[in-house]
């Protein structure tokens, strides 16, 4: 899959296209790029997303935004097993957000990206103030042919990225994870902290977040990019009250049986069932002992509902 940073001056070959934020990609979105590589293969033109950075709930209103539920990197990696053949990412900026409709679709949609085939979904907004719909599209289109992508229930409710986030948010990983398709994972870099994990004998590997999360709490976890089996283990995500005041989010990860070094290893924490809430404790002793019972009820976990290496 080729990925292109920033729009092209011009298209260099017509496709087929679906834009977006695909946030979290979950069944929604999976039944979108389905149907948008059926309906390339169909006309026989390259299947191609546009997806915007920063989301443009972020590029207005950053401390409100909610939290993500993929990076970047994860979106395109979803892209590309769904067989996209082509990733637009169009930096979201005051120029792209003040052009109006009829401009988005002449320079953006036409000139720059020439899509001869677009998909939507029904309720799919854009150009300055949100001004555009789906009847701005058939209404404006010339050269390109428009189809409205239907909601997608599980379970009766609409797949939507905020229908994941208030599951992740109240600790409902199995309803995120049925409306994903997949287990809900964080991924980043194995970074140095304070070794305090190390001082209490749980050594964690450490997973910076560079914005807030989507769940917090203690879970039971799969680790993986460490081997070619995944490795069970327990996660904090939180702001770890009892040893910081600073208020910054930390992935903190023991793996089971496990001893490497392994900063900077870009590793992927899927997250399988939550065990409890993130708290504060009075003292190290009393957190110590909370981590020995997480530990223990992680692996009874593992031991009673899943084959940790599966």
């Amino acid at each position: 899959m080729r990925v292109f940073r920033g729009l092209p001056a011009s298209a260099d070959v017509p496709v087929a296209l679906t834009i977006g934020n695909f946030d979290g990609v979950h069944r929604g979105h999976q039944a979108m790029l389905s149907r948008l590589v059926e309906a390339a293969d169909d006309l026989a033109l390259p299947p191609a997303v546009l997806v915007f950075d920063p989301p443009p709930r972020e590029f207005f209103a950053r401390d409100t935004a909610p939290p993500r539920l993929s990076s970047l990197r994860q979106k395109i990696e979803v892209f590309s097993t769904h067989g996209v053949a082509r990733t637009y990412v169009a930096r979201f900026d005051r120029r792209l957000a003040s052009l109006a409709p009829e401009t988005f679709i002449d320079d953006v949609l036409v000139r720059r990206l020439g899509a001869r085939w677009l998909l939507v979904g029904e309720d799919f907004r854009f150009g300055k103030g949100r001004a555009g719909d789906l009847a701005t599209l058939r209404g404006s289109a010339r050269t390109f042919s428009v189809e409205e992508m239907r909601t997608v229930a599980i379970d009766g409710e609409r797949a939507s990225s905020t229908a994941v986030r208030m599951a992740l948010s109240a600790g409902n990983l199995a309803h995120a994870n049925a409306l994903l398709g997949r287990s809900f994972l964080i991924s980043g870099r194995v970074a140095h902290g304070t070794k305090l994990g190390r001082d209490l004998g749980f050594p964690t590997a450490n997973i910076r977040l560079t914005r807030k999360p989507p769940l917090a709490g203690v879970f039971a976890v799969r680790v993986h990019g460490l081997s070619a089996a995944p490795q069970a283990g327990v996660a904090s995500v939180g702001v770890r009250p009892t040893v910081s005041t600073s208020g910054v989010p930390l992935l903190e990860v023991f793996i089971f049986e496990f001893n490497e070094t392994i900063y900077g290893r870009r590793v992927g924490v899927e997250f399988l069932h939550k065990l409890r809430d993130e708290e504060r404790y009075a003292d190290l002793d009393a957190l110590t002992h909370q981590i020995r019972t997480d530990v223990a009820q992680a692996r009874d976990y593992f031991n009673t509902t899943v084959d940790p290496k599966s």
